[in-house]
C-alpha cells in the first residue's frame, strides 16, 4: 500500500518508518523545510531510541522518502496520514489549525477517492469537520470524489516510541462505514497476524479514548504525588508504599513514581483540551481539574525543600541534573526541570545545568538569564555547588561517583526529585538528603 503522512514529527517519522517497516511505501511531507532536508541527507532531527537506524534503513530500502512539497503529497496515495501538531491554545483547547489547514489542501488537490486517516490527538468531533472540509472543498472544484475520515489515535511513549509502534498493546480504528475496517486491516496486516489487538469503534470513541487514556496515567501520577506528601507528614515511605499498591494485580505497578510531576508534549495539553472539551459541554472535569492542579503544585516541592533548608536561595550555587521531561528524549516541552530552574534563578540562585542530550535550550526560556549555564559533564556541573537537584531519571546518574561528588561541592545537600538514591546510603556518605514522599 502507498501512503502519503502529512507531519515529520515524533508521530509522523515514527508512522512512517513504521509503516515501512511493514512493507508500505510511505512519503512523509513537512512544510518544515530545514527538516525535510536533514531527513533527506539522512539526519534524523529528533533524538529517540532506534529512530535514527529505522528510518536510515527504510530511506536505503527505498520504502520511505521525505517532501516539503504536501500539494504533490495529496496525490502520492490514496491513503493519507495526518500526523501534525495540535498544540494548546491560550485557553487549554486543542489547536486544529493544521488539521483543517490540511484538510484543505487535500480537498483542493485532490484527484481521487482518499481515506484520511487522523493520528493527531483532536476532540471528538473532529474526524466528522474534516470530512466535511474536504467534501465542501471538492463541491467547490464540481468534482465527487469520495472521501473517508479515520480516527486512528496513536499511543506512542517518547522514549519507546519506536518500540509502542511496532509492538503496540493495541490498535484502535474509529470509522463510519466497513469499508474503512478493511483498509486498516490492510495497513496493520502484519500486527494483526501476529495476534494484536484492533478495536474498532466510532471515531468519536475512539478520538474520545486517546484523551481518556492519557488522563487516567496523569491521574495516577498526581495521586502518587498526592500520597508522597501525606507519606512524608506520617512519616512513611512512598517508594514502599508504590510497591505494596503495584503487587495488586488490580492496580499494577506502572505510573505510581512520585516525583516533581509530569510534562511533555502530551499529558499537560491533553489534560487541558479535555477539561476543556468538559467545559464546552457544559460538564466540570472535576477529577481531570484536580490533576492538573496536582501537578501544578508539585512542581514548587523542591523548591519549598530548598528555601527551608538553606533559610533563602540568593546567592547560592545550584546544580541541576536533567532538562528533558523523562530520559531517553530531548523534548523539554513542559518540562518539570525548567520551571523549577525558573523558581531557583527567580529566588537570586546560580544554576548550573547537565544533561545527557540536551545542550540548549531555547533563549526565550532560562537560558537568557545570566546565572544559568549548561555544563558539558555531570560532574562540571556539581563543582562549588551548595545544592544538588535530580530532574530527570537518566540510567547515568542511577549510580554517581558519591565520594567525587562529594569532594566537588561545597555544601553537599541532594534534592532527589525522582527518588533514584538511596536515603540511607546518601546519608552514610555524609550528604544531606531530600527526597520525594521519603
Amino acid at each position: 500500500m502507498k501512503l502519503g503522512v502529512f507531519g515529520a514529527g515524533y508521530v509522523g517519522l515514527v508512522s512512517a518508518a513504521g509503516f515501512a517497516e511493514f512493507g508500505h511505501t510511505v512519503c512523509c511531507g513537512d512544510n518544515n523545510l530545514q527538516v525535510i532536508e536533514q531527513l533527506q541527507s539522512g539526519v534524523v532531527p529528533i533524538s529517540e531510541p532506534n529512530l535514527q537506524e529505522l528510518v536510515i534503513r527504510q530511506h536505503y530500502s527505498g520504502r520511505v522518502s521525505h517532501t516539503s512539497n504536501l500539494d504533490e503529497l495529496v496525490n502520492f496515495a490514496d491513503v493519507l496520514i495526518l500526523a501534525v501538531g495540535t498544540p494548546p491554545a491560550k485557553d487549554g483547547t486543542a489547536d486544529l489549525s493544521a488539521i483543517y489547514d490540511v484538510s484543505l489542501l487535500i480537498g483542493n488537490q485532490m484527484k481521487s477517492d482518499k481515506t484520511v486517516i487522523i493520528k493527531s490527538t483532536v476532540p471528538p468531533g473532529t474526524a466528522k469537520v474534516v470530512e466535511t472540509l474536504i467534501l465542501n472543498q471538492v463541491a467547490k472544484r464540481s468534482l465527487t470524489f469520495r472521501v473517508s475520515v479515520v480516527s486512528n489515535p496513536e499511543f506512542l511513549r517518547e522514549g519507546s516510541a519506536v518500540e509502542d509502534f511496532l509492538h503496540p498493546d493495541r490498535i484502535i480504528i474509529g470509522i463510519s462505514n466497513e469499508s474503512d475496517e478493511a483498509i486498516l486491516k490492510s495497513l496493520y496486516a502484519p500486527l494483526i497476524r501476529e495476534q494484536y489487538k484492533m478495536l474498532v469503534m466510532s471515531r468519536e470513541s475512539a478520538e474520545l479514548t486517546k484523551y481518556a487514556a492519557n488522563a487516567m496515567l496523569a491521574t495516577r501520577i498526581s495521586f502518587m504525588n498526592e500520597i508522597s506528601r501525606l507519606a512524608e507528614i506520617v512519616g512513611a515511605d512512598v517508594k514502599s508504599i508504590q510497591l505494596g499498591m503495584g503487587a495488586d494485580a488490580r492496580i499494577g505497578k506502572d505510573y505510581l513514581s512520585a516525583g516533581i510531576g509530569f510534562g511533555g508534549s502530551c499529558f499537560p495539553k491533553d489534560l487541558r483540551a479535555l477539561s476543556s472539551i468538559g467545559a464546552e459541554n457544559a460538564l466540570q472535569m472535576r477529577i481531570v481539574d484536580a490533576t492538573i492542579r496536582v501537578n501544578e503544585i508539585q512542581r514548587n516541592v523542591l523548591i519549598e525543600k530548598a528555601v527551608n533548608h538553606f533559610k533563602g536561595l540568593s546567592g547560592l550555587c545550584c546544580a541541576v541534573w536533567g532538562l528533558s521531561f523523562k530520559p531517553e528524549t530531548d523534548d523539554i516541552r513542559e518540562s518539570p526541570a525548567l520551571e523549577i530552574i525558573g523558581s531557583l534563578l527567580a529566588h537570586g540562585a546560580q544554576v548550573s545545568a547537565y544533561d545527557p542530550i540536551v545542550k540548549k535550550i531555547p533563549s526565550r526560556t532560562v537560558s537568557s538569564d545570566s546565572n544559568f549555564k549548561i555544563s558539558e559533564t555531570s560532574y562540571g556541573a556539581v563543582v562549588d555547588a551548595d545544592m544538588l537537584f535530580v530532574l530527570t531519571e537518566w540510567r547515568e546518574f542511577m549510580s554517581p561517583d558519591f565520594w567525587r561528588m562529594h569532594q566537588m561541592m561545597r555544601q553537599p545537600v541532594v534534592f532527589d526529585g525522582r527518588n533514584i538514591w538511596s536515603p540511607q546510603s546518601l546519608k552514610s556518605r555524609g550528604f544531606t538528603y531530600y527526597g520525594i514522599g521519603r
